[in-house]
């Protein structure tokens, strides 16, 4: 066993420890938060302001898999648009006769055009990734408020 410990390595044991503890019971409650935080010598005021970041934290990272699931969402509609309409573009060209002629650029064109939308929606990161989501974000927000607006007025 080390004498010392990085702080790293004093989080990952301490978390270890609480899983430990509460294997048989998954949900501590905010008094035994408060409990651990006194025993590891935290102030009150010190734990509130970190379930406080935690909280805004854990908001942000629901709001961000909300996005990416629309984000999905949204690819996988243009990809049923894709196969529907190119789908009906080949059959017209074959029934037409002569085989695949004109269609075959049609669909290699849309192709290209839902591979691109594709690395947008599953490989966009940094502040490009950053944009669309404030973009969004502020969206839904004006959503949000049509909405509130629209239900203080029409009452169901």
């Amino acid at each position: 066993m080390a004498e010392s410990y990085s702080q790293d390595d004093i989080q990952q044991i301490l978390q270890l420890a609480i899983a430990h503890q509460t294997d048989e019971q998954d949900i501590l409650t905010r008094s035994q938060l408060f409990e651990i935080g006194e025993e590891l010598g935290l102030e009150p005021h010190e734990i509130q302001s970190a379930e406080a970041d935690w909280q805004v934290q854990k908001g942000q990272l629901l709001s961000r898999q909300a996005f990416d699931r629309d984000r999905h969402q949204r690819f996988q509609q243009r990809v049923l648009k894709f196969v529907i309409v190119n789908g009906f573009l080949v059959a017209l060209d074959v029934l037409m006769g002569g085989g695949l002629t004109w269609s075959r650029y049609v669909v290699a064109l849309c192709g290209l055009l839902l591979a691109l939308r594709a690395r947008k929606t599953y490989w966009l990161s940094g502040e490009a990734y950053q944009q669309q989501f404030e973009g969004w974000q502020r969206k839904r927000r004006l959503k949000q408020s049509v909405n509130n607006v629209v239900n203080r007025f029409l009452p169901s």
